[in-house]
């Protein structure tokens, strides 16, 4: 019995001493002076590139505060709807922030924070399509990024409807504009500018998906990062420096969000 007592302290004691055991992203992020973080260039006002080719955004300025408020320099990798989880359980970025929603599915494989801004999921399309509801949309067709909440929920919504599931929300909207789809299903606050950049185009919203609130996500089990970036929303939404970002990027002032 003591043998066997002993063996299984040393296992134990071998488990919480392990490199792996204490392994901590958030002070591995502190000891390299280097933040990875994932944001999207497809998804206006949220991620682009200007006529520099640099990015711009909210998520993009957003990604730099996070830096400075570690500390730390900022690494930036472009991330599409479709990649944005595989790229955190690959261990190529430390953080998303991409306008992501949260959903019960995604919660299984990774982190999430208090949520950065309020959006709303819908489908819109020209005025002369009859479309008030999901089980609605017929023969027609609906442009969509694969892997994002909208496509996602559209597909439970209505299992039958014909989905042109795209690569990422620039071809979506790029099918969408070119007449290869008949309605696109996004994120309300890109609806503004894909209407400044094609004046001719119909965006008339036929539906609300649901509403989606925008969290940052990280790897399982980083407990430690995603208080402290609970802790930056916090502040930065008493501070009103998220309120600015909401009127800079996406023209409207900061909402009340619900608590994660």
């Amino acid at each position: 019995m003591k043998i066997l007592l002993a063996g299984l302290l040393a296992l134990t004691l071998a488990a919480f001493s392990s490199p792996e055991a204490r392994a901590d992203r958030f002070e591995d992020i502190q000891k390299k002076g280097v933040v990875r973080i994932a944001v999207p260039l497809d998804v206006p006002p949220f991620g682009s590139q200007n006529q520099a080719r640099e990015p711009e955004g909210f998520d993009v300025e957003f990604a730099g505060m996070v830096a400075k408020a570690l500390g730390v320099k900022l690494e930036l990798q472009q991330v599409t709807g479709a990649n944005r989880i595989p790229f955190l359980l690959t261990d190529k970025v430390d953080i998303v922030i991409s306008v992501m929603g949260l959903t019960p599915e995604r919660a299984k494989q990774i982190m999430f924070t208090a949520p950065y801004a309020d959006t709303q999921l819908a489908v819109f399309g020209p005025k002369s399509a009859d479309v008030k509801s999901a089980d609605k949309i017929g023969s027609l067709k609906v442009a969509a990024a694969k892997g994002t909440t909208q496509e996602l929920a559209l597909s439970a919504m209505a299992p039958k409807a014909t989905i042109m599931r795209t690569e990422d929300d620039a071809t979506a909207a790029a099918a969408y504009l070119s007449g290869q789809a008949d309605l696109i299903a996004t994120n309300s606050l890109i609806i503004p500018d894909l209407q400044k950049r094609n004046p001719n185009k119909e965006f008339e919203r036929k539906f609300t998906i649901r509403r989606s609130p925008a969290h940052m996500g990280v790897r399982m089990g980083e407990h430690n990062l995603v208080r402290w970036l609970d802790s930056f929303i916090f502040f930065n939404s008493m501070n009103g420096e998220l309120d600015r970002l909401h009127k800079k990027w996406l023209g409207i002032p900061m909402a009340p969000l619900p608590s994660l």
